[in-house]
């Protein structure tokens, strides 16, 4: 029997928003566009959220789809300029 869905599919909204919680349609909308698969997106975020003892077993960096989800969780809210 074949397993249901495809692991190396992009994340849905639905996926990231269960994964990485509440977020900006700015921010979603910058990891949807990564093509971020859900178990990336997870292993991003255990990197962004610092879990140690995760990253410490793991002997290879970040890097691809991994590194840019990571790049934008780790950015502060976009800055509006007018706010300047």
């Amino acid at each position: 029997m074949e397993p249901t869905g495809n692991p190396q599919r992009p994340a849905t909204s639905r996926e990231i928003r269960q994964i990485v919680g509440e977020l900006d349609d700015a921010k979603l909308e910058a990891i949807l566009a990564t093509g971020v698969t859900p178990a990336e997106l997870e292993e991003a975020l255990a990197w962004a959220e610092g879990e140690s003892d995760v990253m410490g077993k793991m002997a290879r960096p970040l890097e691809g789809r991994v590194a840019a989800a990571y790049e934008i969780l780790m950015t502060e809210a976009p800055v509006d300029d007018r706010d300047l």
